[in-house]
């Protein structure tokens, strides 16, 4: 099996700085893992909160490193044939409609029925073969010439069904067909699996991977990622921004603002001129950053003092 991506990261400064290059702005932690799953060609398990940037992740790594990306979404009920392969049963059938208008003319001459059988059996049968399967993700990845990034993404809503399937191709990947026999990695992908962590995975899964977990950011990382994905906002706005959030963030709420509606609320606030926070517009927009009502009604106590000290950590 080649190795497609050796020597493509030359270190966990270098994927840093390319990743920052690509508007993903990552720790060491995570230019450490990816260096390490790029070396040892192993699979990345990512958990943490929703929004945080684990698919975003895969995404830029397929961006740098120039190959497809290609994308299994696991939902509850997916199994084998959704994932790997399909076989085109109406192709299937109009190939066997002409096999029956073709078999006189194939049998023609011949005398009994062994004779008719050698006959048969001297053609190829077609009928299971890559000209009647429809690939899926998993049987794409395999096949990708170039190589390519693999992601999983929320694999813990599949079947614990799914996830032992899952093991046979994170190990050798490889995946045996019946009828075509074992498919091996034209070249081996590189492996991300996502996890919100709605449900435990298997220590076999966990066992034949490397483990990142991405917690939400802290406030100079945050910071960072605002200046590179809405350079556009103002440095002190942008301090006011991370200081509020990360407030909101140390309340008891149903759903936690993650970087995605920190970067949709700072945008949102561009969009309308916003110069400083101020609570009326706050409160406009807090359905940006808050995505259920009751959260929204929590934050009715603390809206003020948020802000206050946002200023002040804006020099204000």
């Amino acid at each position: 099996m080649k190795e497609l991506y050796k020597d493509k990261f030359t270190s966990v400064d270098d994927i840093q700085q390319r990743f920052e290059a690509a508007q993903y702005i990552c720790s060491e932690q995570i230019a450490t893992c990816v260096y390490i799953a790029h070396n040892l060609q192993k699979p990345v398990m990512v958990e943490g909160p929703a929004g945080v940037g684990k698919t975003e992740l895969a995404k830029t790594t397929a961006q740098i490193l120039d190959v497809p990306l290609v994308r299994l979404q696991c939902y509850e009920g997916l199994d084998e044939s959704k994932a790997l392969y399909e076989w085109k049963y109406a192709k299937q059938l109009l190939y066997t409609q002409l096999l029956k208008d073709k078999l006189s003319e194939l049998l023609e001459g011949a005398t009994g029925l062994e004779q008719s059988m050698e006959r048969i059996h001297s053609h190829d049968d077609l009928f299971f073969s890559e000209a009647f399967l429809e690939p899926r993700p998993l049987y794409k990845a395999l096949h990708e010439e170039l190589g390519c990034v693999l992601l999983i993404d929320e694999v813990d809503k599949s079947d614990p069904e799914f996830e032992a399937f899952l093991l046979e191709v994170l190990s050798e990947f490889q995946v045996t067909i019946p009828e075509l026999g074992t498919i091996k990695a034209k070249i081996k992908p590189l492996v991300f699996l996502t996890s919100n962590n709605s449900r435990e995975l298997s220590d076999a899964l966990k066992r034949r991977c490397l483990h990142l977990y991405v917690p939400y950011p802290d406030e100079k990382l945050e910071s960072r990622i605002l200046t590179s994905r809405v350079p556009e906002l103002s440095d002190t706005l942008r301090k006011e921004v991370v200081s509020f959030v990360q407030q909101v963030r140390e309340l008891d709420l149903k759903k936690v603002p993650s970087i995605s509606e920190t970067i949709d609320w700072a945008k949102t606030l561009l969009l309308l001129h916003s110069e400083q926070l101020e609570p009326g517009m706050v409160k406009q927009t807090l359905n940006v950053l808050l995505k259920f009502e009751t959260d929204i009604d929590a934050m009715g106590d603390h809206l003020r003092t948020f802000i206050n000290k946002a200023h002040k950590r804006s020099g204000r």
